[in-house]
Formats: structure tokens, C-alpha cells, sequence
């Protein structure tokens, strides 16, 4: 193809990246899982958050295992389509320095953020969404499944001693900065621009997780946060 590899080749595969992201997390789950389920909106009961957490406390299982389905697929979905389409174009290639030759992987860290984006601002859904945390971590399935584990080892071993969800959450997030570098130095063999790039990258998706979370934040420095497994506010 005329544009692989050159400027124009990039560009047109940063935004090819950036909107597969963008519109794919832009569909969320709890929202949409609680419309068809229950033809209401998750975004007026309980914390008004359009997440997993407050979808199961409000709406139950049902709800709750259909929004974790559609979370977590739309991130590997959105990994997965735009090395699918960036490869059959030829568009953009970088090369990790590890061996791998032409890689598009660096293109899955950009729709990573855009799918947090679209999760926590999403298109669809008048950009209130979600917290981001659920699709944030599905997206590793794709481009760095050693992560997905070790995050989903520390979300677990702080849920279980602190029992909030949201300081869980945010611990995991902030993991993934210095866990990107580590594993992709140090044992993927990534050169270091390369994995600087990808540092960085997650570092801005992270701040978007974090920040989204700002209200549990202020409710855990008050002590008024509440602990999974306390009486949640049931919708029939």
C-alpha cells in the first residue's frame, strides 16, 4: 500500500486506532445490560455510577454477568480489530527492537486509551459512563496477558484485605505505569523509546481511571465509603 509506512500511514493508523477504541467503548455494558434487562437507567439508582459494582448492588446478577461480558469484550475487541485492520492495510508498523519485526501492537496501547475514553465519556450515552476500570484491565488480554494476571492478583489481594472496591481499583490502575515498563524492558526485550511510549500511554489511561474515580477518593479520606457487602438499594 502507497501510505505504509510513511507519515501519513502513521497518522491514518493512530486514528483508525483511536476510533476503533473510542466507538467500541462508548458501548457500555452496565447501561446497556440494565436497559434491555430492566428497561431502566443504572445512572439514576445507587451510585449513579454505570459500572459493574453499582449494576450488581442495584440490579443484581443477571445484569451484572451481562455488563462483565460486554466490558470486557469490548476492550479485547477493540485491541483485536485495530491490529486486524492496521495489518491487512499495512499501516504503520513500528518495530519493538526484540526481534518481533513490524509490530502494531503499539497501535492496541493508543485504542486503549480511547476506549477508556469512550467508556468513561461515552458517544452513545450523553458521555456519562463509567469509572473504566473493568474494560482498563480487558484490554491486556490482548496486548500483555502477563498483566491482566498480575493485575488481577492485586485488585484481588486489596479487595480481600481493605474490602473497596474502588481503592482495589485504583491501586491496580496505578500498578499498570510501573508494571508496563518492567515487563516490557526487562522481559519482553522492547527497546526502551518503544516502552517509554508505552509507559506513557498507560499512564494517561490511568490518570482517566483515576480521576473518574474521585468521588470514591474524598469518601474514602471521609471514611464514608462503603465496603462490598453492605446493604446495597435493591430495584425491582
Amino acid at each position: 500500500m502507497i501510505l505504509s509506512g510513511t507519515f501519513f500511514g502513521y497518522v491514518l493508523g493512530i486514528l483508525i486506532a483511536a476510533l476503533c477504541g473510542y466507538l467500541l467503548g462508548s458501548f457500555n455494558g452496565a447501561i446497556t445490560s440494565v436497559y434491555l434487562l430492566k428497561h431502566k437507567d443504572v445512572r439514576e439508582y445507587g451510585s449513579h455510577n454505570a459500572g459493574l459494582t453499582n449494576t450488581l448492588r442495584c440490579f443484581g446478577k443477571a445484569c451484572g454477568i451481562l455488563t462483565l461480558i460486554i466490558d470486557l469484550g469490548k476492550g479485547a475487541a477493540a485491541m483485536a480489530l485495530t491490529q486486524a485492520i492496521n495489518k491487512a492495510l499495512a499501516l504503520a508498523p513500528l518495530s519493538e527492537g526484540n526481534g518481533s519485526g513490524a509490530d502494531y501492537r503499539w497501535l492496541c496501547y493508543i485504542a486503549a486509551v480511547f476506549v477508556i475514553l469512550g467508556h468513561v465519556f461515552p458517544l452513545w450515552h450523553k458521555f456519562r459512563g463509567g469509572k473504566g476500570v473493568l474494560v482498563g484491565v480487558s484490554v491486556f488480554l490482548v496486548i500483555n496477558p502477563l498483566m491482566f494476571v498480575i493485575l488481577m492478583a492485586i485488585f484481588g489481594i486489596v479487595l480481600w484485605r481493605s474490602k473497596y472496591v474502588s481503592l482495589s481499583s485504583c491501586v491496580a490502575t496505578v500498578s499498570t505505569i510501573p508494571l508496563t515498563f518492567l515487563i516490557e524492558w526487562l522481559l519482553r526485550g522492547t527497546v526502551l523509546p518503544v516502552t517509554l511510549l508505552y509507559t506513557a500511554l498507560i499512564a494517561v489511561a490511568a490518570f482517566v481511571i483515576v480521576y473518574s474515580h474521585r468521588e470514591n477518593i474524598k469518601r474514602l479520606k471521609n471514611g464514608t465509603e462503603r465496603r462490598i457487602g453492605e446493604k446495597k438499594e435493591s430495584v425491582s
